[in-house]
């Protein structure tokens, strides 16, 4: 499956990256040429999850993704756009092929591909990354790293 589509499609926070997020970053420079990602604006950010839930602003958080995406994939194609909402240029952008998304938000595809199909866009090819789990079995997030339950590998730094 590697290179099956020239331009791919990812999103997130990225607050505190993770290896749930370098699982998801990884699939899409996997099965793409070229990786369209898209990093969620302070602004929606604050809206969506408060402002007080995000530590790195906008600007730092598109730096360590930079950061991530040089160390652990190398080489890879990609450009990073702002999300002022939930979907951002997969709606307008017509060569993207496919969206790589967390088998949390994946269901976001089909409402993304009505959208698309009322812009005369053709559907994307949805790809649902499992989520990775910490020690616990419950799933890696920002949110649990910032609550300092466990560490961007799902290593457990204290009880619940």
């Amino acid at each position: 499956m590697v290179n099956k589509f020239r331009v791919v499609a990812t999103g997130g926070t990225f607050d505190e990256i993770h290896d749930g997020h370098l699982a998801l970053i990884s699939k899409a420079f996997e099965v793409g040429r070229k990786v369209i990602i898209g990093v969620t604006s302070d602004e929606f950010a604050a809206k969506t999850k408060g402002m007080n839930r995000i530590h790195h602003s906008y600007e730092q958080r598109v730096v360590n993704l930079k950061e991530i995406i040089k160390n652990k994939v190398g080489g890879a194609v990609y450009e990073i756009y702002k999300l002022d909402d939930d979907y951002g240029p997969v709606v307008i952008l017509p060569q993207i092929s496919a969206l790589i998304a967390s088998a949390e938000t994946a269901k976001k595809g089909d409402d993304i591909n009505v959208i698309r199909s009322r812009n005369g866009l053709p559907s994307l090819t949805i790809i649902a990354v499992d989520m990775i789990r910490a020690e616990d079995g419950s799933p890696i997030s920002s949110s649990r790293i910032r609550a300092g339950e466990i560490d961007a590998s799902g290593r457990m730094l204290r009880f619940r």
